[in-house]
């Protein structure tokens, strides 16, 4: 890897781990950005200068997000890995994240001490739902006007 290739696989490392992820599974990611065909858990061992276990759970949690998925090998326990399709991915990943977290507040409502708390946990709430929404309407923009990759 070039130093340019190394500086951006740091800086998703940075990234996730300001969205409370392991540094760890951010250079994971960034490394499998920038590469075309799926990668090993020995490559990245290798390559990241990781731990087995640190890939090991990078990887988990890659695939947990939908950044990432995992390829058998036939006749083989090993598997390849190599990032998924991008933001789509990560919005959804996200959404189903964000929805789980909106029927826990909605069922709150009835706990609530006050009509002030009520009223704070009701703007919770509807951040959260105008996120997915928002979101919602972005990809399905996305999907009605294809994007060409650049030359």
């Amino acid at each position: 890897m070039d130093d340019e290739q190394r500086r951006f696989i740091d800086v998703m490392g940075e990234t996730l781990a300001s969205w409370s992820l392991p540094r760890a599974t951010g250079r994971v990611y960034g490394y499998l950005l920038l590469h075309g065909t799926p990668s090993t858990s020995e490559q990245l061992r290798a390559d990241l200068e990781l731990s087995a276990g640190a890939v090991s759970t990078s990887t988990r949690e890659l695939v947990s997000w939908g950044l990432a998925r995992t390829i058998a090998q036939p006749g083989s326990r090993r598997l390849l890995v190599e990032a998924a399709g991008g933001f789509e991915q990560l919005l959804a990943a996200s959404h189903a994240r964000s929805r789980v977290f909106i029927r826990a507040l909605h069922g709150a409502r009835a706990l609530t001490d006050d009509e002030h708390a009520a009223e704070r946990l009701h703007d919770v709430t509807d951040l959260f739902e105008a996120y997915i929404d928002a979101g919602e309407r972005m990809l399905r923009q996305r999907a009605s006007s294809p994007v060409t990759p650049p030359a």
